[in-house]
């Protein structure tokens, strides 16, 4: 099994979810935060691959969510940019696992490590499939 390192937001439901999805699976997860993490743009950047931009971004960050901060718009260095200066802004979880990457629970290597196909209850956000939003903390 995969020892993986599991980039997360602590208080977020769906996050737990993923890493206990992963753990039951018989992976050893490695729990960091995401808003702690000292980022470098060439280290975040490996874990996109060749995602669109836009789907480099959190969609249910405050700041998204507001209009501020339009992801569609974003050229590559300019994503990095803002992601280093509020990491609420990058797609959660990031995944390294034994040194393959990826931002968002519906991408290789997650759906092989989960042997199955990826099931939406597992990438949605608790908190908007609830009707509420995350906190931005």
């Amino acid at each position: 099994m995969a020892t993986i390192i599991f980039y997360q937001k602590p208080d977020c439901a769906t996050n737990a979810r993923q890493m206990q999805a992963l753990k039951v699976a018989g992976h050893h997860v490695i729990a960091k935060d995401i808003l702690k993490e000292p980022w470098r743009a060439e280290e975040l950047r490996q874990c996109f691959g060749n995602t669109p931009i836009g789907s480099w971004f959190n969609r249910a960050a405050p700041r998204i969510k507001s209009g501020e901060i339009n992801p569609d718009a974003s050229d590559a260095a300019s994503a990095l940019a803002l992601m280093l200066s509020d990491p609420l802004l990058i797609r959660r979880p990031l995944i390294n696992a034994d040194g393959a990457r990826c931002a968002g629970f519906d991408h290789e290597p997650v759906l092989s490590l989960l042997g199955r196909s990826m099931q939406d209850d597992l990438e949605r956000c608790s908190s908007e499939a609830a009707g509420g939003y995350c906190r931005s903390g």
